[in-house]
């Protein structure tokens, strides 16, 4: 663990995980943004940003389930 309880990436795998967190946040950040300002929304932003929230939801599940299973034994 480094400084200020940030773990360290450790794969390609987790650098792609980084990335989409990214994205997402970019285009939830664009989406809303469109909203804000009145222009037209497109039906495929939303769609994309629901996709990478469910990419990472599962991951991050999926990483509570190993961390569970580590720790008993």
């Amino acid at each position: 663990m480094l400084s200020g309880g940030v773990y360290p990436v450790k794969s390609t795998f987790d650098l792609m995980r980084l990335w989409a967190m990214l994205t997402g946040l970019a285009l939830a950040a664009w989406y809303f943004g469109e909203l804000y300002l009145g222009a037209q929304a497109t039906e495929t932003l939303p769609m994309l940003i629901a996709a990478i929230g469910g990419f990472e939801l599962f991951h991050y599940a999926q990483d509570i389930l190993i961390k569970r299973r580590q720790s008993r034994g």
